[in-house]
């Protein structure tokens, strides 16, 4: 074990959602509150046919559950001004006590952003623009007046920020390029990668940049949480691979995740038929696993 992955806080669970409007995403929210789980992310993607708006379902699942926590997994900044949606997200926060997190990426579907009105942005472009987003909304959720921001990107003039947040909002970027987790370990609260494009021996990798970035700009690595999204499947009895096998291979998985490379935070994002699974099986067992070789590991 690491001396990162010793100094990490305590573990969270939930599911992360596609958007599909025919799926019945309200009973799925209430059951991950009923279960017990964390975390509740929803993928925005409003240029695809057939999905709901991100931020309308998140309002709706604060508004019908009573303890879990929402995110937008991640926010397309392309097609949402950084000024709006910081003003949307501290009203959410307010509305549910405090209950709200703010993931944000920079848009990964360039054609379909397009379509829809935004901008088409190299890499470079579309690290600044997030780079930008970043600093105007959290001047937002600020307490200062005469706020003005130029950026090559983005502008914002406000005689007075606001509404304030009821609590301090995580901003978590879902980012998986090197460059692009310099920018997270400089700037962002978190990191969210998905599993599918950051597989275990990316992770490490990744892992270390964030680290080195955030020492780099004097802040403390161990402040910025960990997300990873587990696009698996429960399959049966016998592996088929990482994220691809019974509840037990999850379990092992999972605590090699949080031990080993300093995941703190798992959003499930298989079937949402198999939420059961995953929130009564498969979050106790490593939970308590992942508590047994942490104190193992402080025994002298």
């Amino acid at each position: 074990m690491t001396a990162a992955s010793r100094t990490r806080g305590p573990l969270r669970f939930g599911v992360c959602l596609a958007p599909d409007s025919s799926a019945p995403l309200m009973r799925i929210a209430q059951d991950a509150d009923r279960f017990g789980l964390d975390l509740l992310g929803v993928r925005d993607q409003p240029y695809r046919r057939g999905t709901a708006d991100a931020l309308t379902l998140l309002a709706s699942v604060l508004a019908g559950t009573s303890r879990i926590r929402v995110l937008p997994a991640v926010a397309c900044l392309p097609l949402r001004p950084p000024a709006a949606l910081a003003k949307a997200i501290a009203t959410m926060d307010r509305l549910s006590g405090g209950r709200v997190e703010l993931g944000l990426g920079a848009g990964a579907a360039p054609d379909g952003i397009e379509a829809y009105g935004g901008a088409r942005l190299s890499g470079a472009a579309a690290r600044r623009a997030l780079e930008e987003a970043v600093q105007i909304i959290r001047l937002h959720w600020s307490d200062q007046t005469g706020l003005r921001f130029q950026g090559e990107h983005y502008r914002f003039a406000a005689a007075q920020a606001g509404p304030l947040p009821a609590g301090q909002i995580g901003i978590w970027l879902g980012v998986t390029g090197p460059l692009g987790l310099d920018l997270a370990g400089r700037v962002a609260d978190g990191w969210i990668a998905p599993s599918s494009l950051v597989p275990p021996k990316r992770l490490a990798d990744g892992r270390r940049r964030l680290d080195d970035a955030a020492a780099r700009a004097g802040r403390d690595p161990a402040g910025i949480r960990r997300v990873y999204v587990l696009e698996g499947a429960f399959d049966g009895r016998d592996s088929r691979g990482f994220l691809h096998g019974p509840p037990r291979q999850w379990v092992y998985e999972l605590t090699e995740l949080a031990v080993g490379h300093g995941v703190d935070t798992f959003l499930f994002a298989g079937d949402p038929e198999h939420l059961p699974t995953f929130a009564m099986e498969v979050v106790p067992a490593v939970r308590e696993q992942v508590a047994r070789e942490r104190a193992g590991a402080l025994q002298p």
